[in-house]
């Protein structure tokens, strides 16, 4: 299993719960700080290496150290409240959360191609964002919803190749992304009642369906974006 983003803090709860499930994992992270500074430590089947998903050339060697993949899982991403109007960062950000995810999976495509019969699985992790805006996140919310129409593309593309492209779309979940919003107590308390569970989500509660939509149990299911937002999109 390759988990990239895997040092965030979603990234180290998938990872963690596909070596719970007995996988082999590779978790990256953008820099050594960011690997430094994860939740996850070395441990057997768990290996840790530094991946910047907007630099071509890096992500080819790091590919090409990889002898078998089964599951690819993209949640590399980045946000920037209220800087996303300038079109620096709105590229920057569509570089991370869109360009990166699409150079992933090309990249592991033969990889995933070559398991044959017993299929590959791609994850891509898209957000609520994709389809309920926010006005101080445009390059974000252009980024989630444009993995989920590279979702269902690929998925359409390669499912003859017997490879599953299928995508997560988290609610409103406790990250350090949102760490600085969520210190507005207010804003908090208003997006809380907001969401029919009555609280925000945390990463474990997203590492769940990332495991079964890599899983057989999953098998006939692909194109599929799940939302797992505590009820946030159904009303």
């Amino acid at each position: 299993m390759l988990v990239v983003g895997g040092a965030g803090d979603i990234g180290s709860a998938i990872s963690k719960a596909f070596l719970d499930a007995g996988c082999e994992v590779i978790a990256t992270g953008v820099d050594l700080a960011a690997l430094g500074a994860s939740a996850l430590k070395p441990q057997s089947r768990l290996v840790l290496q530094v991946l910047d998903v907007t630099n071509d050339a890096q992500i080819a060697g790091f590919v090409a150290e990889i002898d078998r993949l089964d599951t690819l899982v993209n949640c590399a991403g980045v946000l920037a409240r209220f800087k996303e109007y300038e079109v620096e960062t709105f590229q920057r950000v569509l570089d991370v959360n869109l360009t990166g995810t699409f150079r992933l999976c090309n990249a592991c495509h033969a990889l995933l191609a070559a398991n044959g019969e017993a299929g590959g699985s791609i994850v891509n992790l898209a957000s609520m964002n994709a389809y309920v805006a926010l006005p101080w996140i445009p390059a974000y919310c252009a980024s989630k919803a444009g993995v989920v129409m590279l979702t269902k593309s690929l998925a359409l593309a390669w499912a003859k190749e017997g490879i599953r492209v299928n995508a997560v779309a988290p609610g409103y979940i406790e990250t350090s992304l949102n760490a600085e919003g969520r210190k507005d107590r207010a804003h908090y308390e208003r997006i809380t009642a907001r969401i029919p569970q009555g609280r925000w989500g945390q990463p474990a509660d997203i590492s769940g369906s990332a495991v079964f939509l890599s899983s057989p149990a999953a098998r006939y299911i692909t194109g599929t974006v799940l939302a797992v937002d505590g009820g946030f999109l159904a009303g």
